[in-house]
């Protein structure tokens, strides 16, 4: 370890979570991983992170000294004096004992009443907390009114930033869906040419992992605003997006059906805007890996090994 190294914690070591991580460790950072699982400390440890065993919503085990089979032993509250940065990236799971709202805004009050003022902490939250749905540009500017719940709770958790941490550092990213590779939605029905339960018009916001794992980084290193909308550079027709990916995996052009009335497809099928990143651009990440889905979507079918049913650790969008 250098004496430039940081000591980082991520909490929700999921997609974006990992890529962070594995960026960290690259450079030469210390980094530690929670997860609420022991199934997946071996992993986690594989990927060179130092594996802890926590659950933000129960806050015995933020004290707790945990450790595995040749693991090192941690404990969270008193790690945290040494612990320089923080990305919080956690996401709901719909077989866990407690509601969404718990998941999301009571796990992050437990985590803030840890953090010491000087760690700087970025915040992973959602475009989904923008309402709007007639094709409008939204930014960071505009009203936030959103009608799901997933959005609404994280607009309640990024309340809390600016309750807890009035003055210390730390940087909201409203992301655009992910995808990346081993994360193509919907790519399994599209190869094999099921219709989709989706609007074929309406603007879609997508943000590559690795340019979302870029622009947490950069929020360490020179952020100069609390929050900012993450998405590149073309908002799509949710139709243009799949047409690319069918063209690029030589499958048949992809038809559509009407979502269920009533279901998450349906409601994600209505959000239709366009996310301006302009203040990402000009404060975080001047240049984007992968501008456009055109670019990601090159990158991630190259060898053609996300065209076969990498869906099912997806969402639709």
């Amino acid at each position: 370890m250098t004496a430039a190294a940081c000591q980082t914690l991520i909490v929700g070591c999921g997609y974006l979570g990992a890529t962070v991580g594995s960026l960290c460790v690259e450079r030469g950072d210390v980094v530690y991983a929670t997860t609420r699982r022991r199934s997946r400390a071996d992993r986690l440890q594989q990927m060179g992170f130092v594996p802890l065993i926590v659950d933000w919503n129960d806050r015995r085990t933020l004290c707790q000294t945990t450790a595995e089979a040749g693991q090192t032993a941690a404990n969270l509250a008193s790690m945290m004096p040494n612990i320089d940065q923080v990305l919080v990236a956690v996401s709901y799971d719909l077989s866990s004992q407690v509601s969404r709202y718990e998941s999301q805004v009571g796990g992050m009050r437990n985590l803030l009443r840890l953090l010491p003022n000087h760690v700087k902490v970025c915040y992973i939250s959602t475009t989904g907390v923008y309402h709007q749905t007639d094709g409008r540009w939204v930014d960071e500017s505009s009203p936030t009114f959103p009608r799901r719940e997933g959005g609404r709770v994280h607009l309640q958790a990024e309340s809390l930033l600016h309750r807890y941490r009035p003055t210390a550092p730390w940087t909201v990213l409203r992301l655009a869906g992910i995808y990346g590779p081993g994360r193509v939605p919907r790519i399994a029905d599209v190869v094999a040419g099921r219709s989709l339960a989706s609007q074929e018009t309406g603007f879609l916001n997508l943000i590559h992992v690795h340019d979302a794992a870029r622009a947490v980084l950069a929020t360490w290193q020179h952020r100069s605003r609390r929050v900012y909308a993450v998405a590149d550079d073309q908002p799509m027709q949710r139709g243009d997006f799949y047409r690319e990916m069918a063209r690029r995996c030589a499958a048949p052009p992809p038809t559509f059906r009407s979502p269920l009335p009533g279901s998450s497809k349906q409601m994600r099928s209505e959000s239709n805007k366009r996310i301006w990143n302009r203040r990402l651009k000009h404060d975080l990440l001047p240049n984007l890996l992968y501008p456009t889905y055109r670019d990601g979507l090159a990158q991630i079918l190259a060898d053609g090994r996300d065209t076969k049913g990498c869906s099912q650790a997806t969402r639709s969008l």
